[in-house]
């Protein structure tokens, strides 16, 4: 094997290499021939596909469970574990499945929490306490509630909470780079590359970062980075921060790349950007449940054309002039 072949691919097609694996377990004559177009459209879809395969001829024997168990409850796999017993077969789950979800690819703690959403996916669910806590696309959260307090843990993705009144328990949002408090609020967290992002919509939020217990009180209108070692600069809260929860997203003079990148998190598969247009500016709404609209509304405006080579492979790239 080759060290070229035998790299990482980039997370995002391996994604979609995995999203085509499950669907071609029970597949139409349709999504096969679109599969093939897919895995022929780019040397990146062939070798993340030959790395599933690789994967799927060393741990053949725990294929089976080991997807089953990627679609089940925390729970359901403890079940499955306690029937396997210690033997042979439950080290080969075990195992194979560690793999096949590594960290690098696809986190175990999304498929394991308690709520999640599919990409491009969107849900509301209510909470014992009556919080209501909108999850975004792509995201997870486990809920941890005790008789001291009500813990949210959020895995991946992003959050809107609106937290129910009259329960005397702390409300607490954790992530891996800190922690929030609620104080009778209404507020975003968003896990992002460099950290977790908290913007406050309503009231107030006291957040630390996990090195530093010493909590920083932000307001109504406010936002802050948070990284494991401290909190960033304070700043104003970005217009239209949760009109992703009314299904747009809203922008005002964000770079091109920027843009395609929040809109990739809404779709499978590849959004990219050509570098020479990537630092064009652009202010507007789009619709999020339609991407392909929202990409359509770019061409009166910029100089740009979107070229599909497949569903799962779009790039926006610099127009090129017409033929006279």
């Amino acid at each position: 094997m080759t060290a070229a072949s035998s790299r990482p691919v980039p997370a995002h097609v391996l994604d979609a290499a995995i999203a085509w694996q499950l669907t071609l377990d029970s597949s139409t004559a349709l999504e096969r021939e679109e599969f093939a177009k897919w895995h022929a459209a780019h040397e990146e879809h062939a070798r993340a596909w030959r790395q599933l395969g690789m994967l799927d001829q060393r741990f053949s024997v725990a294929r089976g469970p080991a997807r089953s168990a990627l679609l089940q409850s925390r729970e359901g796999i403890r079940r499955r574990m306690r029937k396997l017993g210690s033997g042979l077969a439950s080290v080969v789950v075990i195992i194979g499945l560690g793999l096949f979800v590594s960290e690098r690819y696809l986190p175990l703690d999304y498929w394991l929490a308690d709520q999640r959403t599919a990409t491009g996916e969107q849900r509301t669910v209510r909470l014992s306490d009556g919080t209501l806590l909108n999850l975004n696309t792509h995201s997870a959260v486990d809920v941890r509630f005790d008789d001291k307090r009500r813990l949210i843990v959020l895995q991946e993705g992003e959050i809107l909470v609106e937290t129910g009144h009259g329960d005397a328990r702390p409300f607490i949002v954790e992530t891996r780079e800190g922690s929030m408090r609620a104080l009778g609020t209404r507020f975003l967290v968003k896990r992002e590359d460099d950290g977790t992002r908290l913007s406050v919509l309503q009231s107030a939020v006291a957040a630390h970062a996990q090195a530093n217990p010493q909590e920083q009180i932000l307001r109504e209108g406010q936002q802050v980075l948070l990284r494991s070692d401290g909190l960033g600069s304070i700043a104003a809260l970005a217009p239209g921060a949760d009109a992703w929860t009314r299904g747009m997203l809203v922008v005002d003079n964000a770079r091109l790349g920027d843009l395609l990148h929040e809109l990739g998190r809404y779709r499978r598969g590849h959004l990219g950007v050509a570098p020479e247009v990537a630092d064009l500016r652009i202010t507007g709404s789009f619709p999020l449940h339609d991407t392909d609209k929202a990409l359509s509304a770019l061409l009166p405006t910029l100089p740009v054309q979107i070229e599909r080579h497949t569903p799962y492979w779009v790039t926006v790239a610099k127009a090129q002039p017409s033929a006279p």
